[in-house]
């Protein structure tokens, strides 16, 4: 197994089933499927006991108890427990087109790890992708979208833009190409040598760090935010804080300035 696609969660099964039908659904086979579940209850292992059966890859479940928002946690365990040499990933609110896997491979190389994007979804348009929408990637096309009240936006290439249109959007976007943690991709010896995730931080900008200290061991960014397509259906953030937001600042700015490669609090501690 070379290829990994680490995705988080916690207690939402029913958008956890839709990007797993999404993973499903991908015109590359050979990948396994970890899910890094911080602490949901017993209704997310009974799904993917049920799902396991019907999908083709291998569908890992790597579950902590429940202490809160422990992300930079679980996605550490969920690095040691991958078997492959490519890690991908994503969350278990962000359905990959059908393409996704295949896109982080072909972009690739030595010295890289790729940032891509998502398309936001409003509430009603995540409820009413089916499997079958899924299957069919009915949800990756903007008429459908459109036709269920999607609002005309520049935005929308992010789903719609394909080939060279999307090399192009690539190219002239603003936006800088982070480590994102709903897409993004890089390679496992990399992503050890910088020692994983700092398990210190919560929600807010824990996942551009390790990009930053990445970047600080000489690792460089690609942008693939118009090829490699998700789209994130919505929910409520009451995870939120802003004491959380405060300390993880303020461990980007250290890392930042003292040029941090290798956290201290990271995937060699006992986990």
């Amino acid at each position: 197994m070379k290829i990994s696609v680490i995705l988080s969660t916690y207690n939402a099964e029913a958008w956890l089933e839709k990007v797993i039908w999404g993973f499903s659904a991908q015109i590359e086979k050979d990948f396994e499927i970890i899910i890094a579940d911080d602490g949901s209850g017993p209704k997310t292992k009974e799904l993917l006991d049920a799902l396991r059966p019907q999908i083709q890859m291998p569908l890992i479940h790597v579950w902590q108890p429940d202490n809160g928002f422990q992300k930079t946690q679980i996605l550490n365990k969920a690095i040691l427990a991958s078997a492959g040499e490519y890690l991908i990933f994503t969350d278990g609110d962000c359905i990959p087109r059908n393409d996704f896997v295949t896109t982080h491979l072909k972009y690739r190389k030595e010295g890289y790890f790729l940032s891509g994007g998502y398309f936001m979804l409003p509430m009603d348009i995540s409820q009413a992708i089916t499997k079958q929408d899924i299957i069919e990637q009915n949800c990756f096309k903007l008429d459908w979208l459109l036709a269920r009240g999607l609002k005309k936006n520049f935005k929308n290439n992010k789903v719609a833009a394909k080939g060279f249109w999307s090399k192009i959007l690539n190219k002239v976007t603003p936006t800088k190409p982070t480590w994102n943690g709903h897409n993004a991709s890089g390679w496992k010896k990399d992503l050890l040598e910088v020692n994983g995730f700092n398990q210190e931080m919560q929600y807010g900008g824990e996942d551009r760090e390790l990009g930053e200290r990445l970047i600080n061991k000489g690792v460089k960014s690609k942008q693939i935010r118009y090829s490699a397509i998700c789209v994130h259906l919505d929910h409520s953030r009451g995870y939120v804080s802003e004491a959380a937001w405060k300390k993880n600042f303020e461990i980007r700015e250290h890392t930042r300035k003292n040029k941090v490669v290798r956290t201290a609090t990271g995937l060699d501690l006992n986990l």
